[in-house]
């Protein structure tokens, strides 16, 4: 391998591994502030206060596509969780103009789905690759998901859709979504166990086979300008593309690879030997670095959760006294 490419490649890594550890760090943070913030409201009030940190909102994805149908129909973000609409936003974005970049590059399950499948490699020596009738209908459970949450949300008329919007159940979905973690069941540890364990058999197991985030994102990912791009001429057929491929794409036999399974990883350009055969590129032909990539995918969530913050819809509506009343209510509620 020309040592120039072999250094590029390794670069390619080092910067989507940068993100993703910056991205895995915020989400450990938000999670530390949510927790302190819990905290204070299971004292009471009595405990040090700490502000409800909005990220948290960007674990809510139901609740956040229920935000986006009511700002597509009103025109009006809803005031619970306009972060979380606002990172949904943002994520969908990603997908559609970079292809599944937040999957690839900044998805916390992801980065942590990655770690496992490298792990079961060098404990087993190696990941199983189901074969191809078993892979690909359980590829298709992930969009039979998807499809559930967007027909219930489909049928759901304007007074149905503000009665949920408006409920006590919307606005505590976050503070529902950290008691149950804090508090797993039997039931909900064995099968987060039996996750885990699928995930350090078979690369991106959960994405691949159950994430309806990632089947929404493969889908939009779909009309993305850029594309990974063989020059069949310099192409010398040694497969090295496919085979580093963690989503078992067919790398080697594509002028343009257009699967919705494609994350964007550059992790077949790093295991082509040959410069300039295997490359990310727009629509003009231009390859689009990786660093480059890192700094559109960043750029794109940064701008529009800053846009939210700069319009006053980061911010939740709920005051800490309904947050007093809020959280009780969930913990005792069965």
């Amino acid at each position: 391998m020309d040592p120039k490419q072999r250094a590029g490649g390794q670069h390619s890594q080092t910067v989507r591994k940068a993100v993703q550890g910056a991205y895995l760090f915020l989400c450990a943070w938000i999670g530390v502030e949510f927790f302190l913030f819990m905290r204070w409201g299971e004292s009471g009030g009595t405990a040090a206060r700490v502000a409800h940190p909005a990220g948290a909102e960007g674990f809510l994805p139901i609740a956040a596509l229920l935000s986006c149908k009511r700002l597509l129909v009103t025109g009006r973000v809803h005031g619970f969780h306009p972060a979380g609409l606002f990172i949904f936003l943002a994520v969908a974005g990603t997908g559609l103009l970079l292809k599944k970049a937040f999957c690839g590059w900044m998805c916390p399950v992801g980065t942590l789905g990655e770690g496992l499948w490298r792990l079961g490699r060098r404990l087993l020596g190696r990941n199983l690759a189901p074969p191809r009738w078993v892979d690909w209908p359980l590829r298709s459970v992930k969009y039979l998901v998807l499809a559930f949450f967007l027909g219930s949300v489909w049928h759901m008329d304007g007074p149905m859709l503000e009665a949920f919007l408006d409920s006590p159940y919307n606005a505590a979905a976050d503070i529902r979504m950290y008691l149950f973690f804090a508090h797993l069941s039997g039931l909900a540890l064995g099968v987060l166990l039996v996750l885990a364990g699928l995930s350090m058999l078979v690369q991106n197991a959960w994405c691949r086979y159950l994430c309806p985030y990632g089947a929404l994102l493969g889908l939009l990912s779909l009309a993305s300008p850029l594309r990974i791009t063989r020059a069949r001429a310099t192409c010398i057929d040694c497969r090295r593309c496919t085979r580093a491929c963690p989503s078992r794409i067919q790398v080697h036999l594509a002028g343009r690879v257009a699967s919705d399974e494609c994350t964007a990883c550059y992790r077949c350009v790093q295991a082509c030997p040959v410069r300039d055969t295997l490359a990310m590129r727009a629509p003009a032909g231009r390859a689009i670095p990786a660093w480059v990539f890192g700094l559109l995918a960043v750029g794109l969530f940064l701008g529009v959760t800053g846009l939210a913050m700069l319009c006053g819809h980061w911010r939740t509506s709920l005051t800490a006294g309904d947050y007093l009343e809020l959280i009780p209510a969930a913990e005792t509620r069965p």
